[in-house]
């Protein structure tokens, strides 16, 4: 896959849109790494949905986020990306 440009709009879940939002971060207990599941297109994440582990009686929508930022975000909270593709499958892993 080619390298994302800094300046690229992917999407990502947000947990409680509008008040108190935060970035859906996974974790993979195997391999102890925390991820942000990260995807290209609204749709692909829209897909990948119920595949995610969450509070399902917490309200998430998909967000669209500048990829700068969101390498940023991961870094600053210990976190590595995992761009994805709707059936969950990792296309590319960045970490900032």
């Amino acid at each position: 896959m080619e390298q994302l440009a800094k300046d690229s709009w992917v999407y990502v879940f947000v947990q409680n849109p509008g008040t108190n939002e935060q970035i859906v971060g996974q974790q993979d207990g195997e391999h102890d790494i925390s991820f942000i599941p990260t995807f290209l297109e609204r749709d692909e994440a829209l897909k990948c949905f119920n595949l995610l582990v969450i509070d399902k009686a917490k309200k998430y929508e998909v967000h669209a986020i500048l990829y700068e930022e969101l390498l940023d975000y991961a870094s600053t909270n210990g976190f590595i990306l995992f761009i994805l593709n709707g059936s969950g499958q990792i296309l590319d892993k960045a970490a900032a």
